[in-house]
C-alpha cells in the first residue's frame, strides 16, 4: 500500500525546523506540504529541504484538507501538522493499521494510553468539549464499528477514496468532526491509537475555543439536516 505524508502548515515555521529533520522519509511514498499562506519562513524552509509545496486554493482548513488528498498519488494519506507537539514517530504507526484494512486512522489524545495538554491540569475544557463533542456524533451517527473519541485532532489518516466518498462541505473548520461523522454514516472502518500531545513550540492555535466551538456545533446541526450518505 502506497502512504502519503501531507504536512498542513500556515507559519509553523518553528515547528517544520524541529519534526521535519526527525521524518524518516523511506517510511512514506510521497511528501508534500499545504500551505495556507505561510509569510514566516515556512515555505521557504520546506522548499530547501526538497518538500514540494502546494499553496491551498482557497481558504480554509478543510480546503487544505482536500487539497491536499487532490494533490495525492497514494492509496492512503496521512494528515500531520508540524507544531512540534506530537512525536513524529507516530506519523509511521498509520501504516500498520491501514496494512489492516482500516479506512479511517485517527491518533487520539483522548484514550487510554494518550496524553493531552490539559491532563496535568485540574481543569480540562478543551478534553472534555472534544469528548463531549465525541459523545454527540456517537449518539447522532454512529451505527457499528470503532468509536472515535478524539474528534478534533488533525493528527489522522484515510484512504484516498474513503475520503473522496466523505464529499467534505466547505464549513471550515469541521474537517476532523466532519471527517468521523462522515466515517459513522458510510460506514467506513474507523481505529485510534494513542498519541502524546504537548504545548506547541511557537505560537498560538489559529482556531479560538469559542468561535471555533460555536462553527463546530453549527456544523453538527448541519450534518443531522444532511441526512443519510449515499
Amino acid at each position: 500500500m502506497h502512504i502519503a505524508l501531507i504536512l498542513i502548515t500556515w507559519n509553523e515555521i518553528e515547528g517544520c525546523k524541529h519534526d521535519v529533520p526527525l521524518i524518516d522519509r523511506d517510511r512514506f511514498d510521497e511528501i508534500f506540504c499545504i500551505d495556507g499562506g505561510s509569510t514566516d519562513g515556512t515555505v521557504e524552509y520546506l522548499e530547501s529541504q526538497g518538500i514540494k509545496v502546494y499553496r491551498q486554493s482557497a481558504k480554509g482548513l478543510n480546503q487544505a484538507c482536500k487539497d491536499g488528498c487532490d494533490h495525492c498519488t497514494s492509496d492512503a494519506f496521512v494528515f500531520f501538522h508540524p507544531k512540534g507537539s506530537i512525536p513524529v514517530e507516530d506519523t509511521y504507526r498509520f501504516r500498520d493499521y491501514f496494512e489492516k484494512g482500516y479506512r479511517f486512522v485517527v491518533a487520539s489524545r483522548m484514550m487510554k494510553g494518550a496524553h493531552n495538554e490539559e491532563d496535568d491540569k485540574l481543569l480540562k475544557p478543551r478534553k472534555w468539549f472534544v469528548l463531549g463533542l465525541g459523545l454527540v456524533a456517537k449518539v447522532l451517527f454512529k451505527k457499528e464499528g470503532n468509536t472515535v473519541w478524539d474528534t478534533l485532532h488533525g493528527f489522522r489518516g484515510m484512504t484516498v477514496e474513503a475520503f473522496k466518498s466523505c464529499d467534505i462541505s466547505d464549513m471550515s473548520p469541521s474537517i476532523d468532526i466532519e471527517m468521523v461523522c462522515r466515517s459513522y454514516k458510510l460506514k467506513i472502518s474507523r481505529i485510534e491509537f494513542p498519541t502524546t500531545e504537548l504545548p506547541r513550540l511557537s505560537g498560538e492555535s489559529h482556531f479560538k475555543a469559542w468561535a471555533t466551538g460555536k462553527k463546530l456545533i453549527k456544523y453538527v446541526f448541519y450534518e443531522i439536516k444532511r441526512g443519510k450518505a449515499s
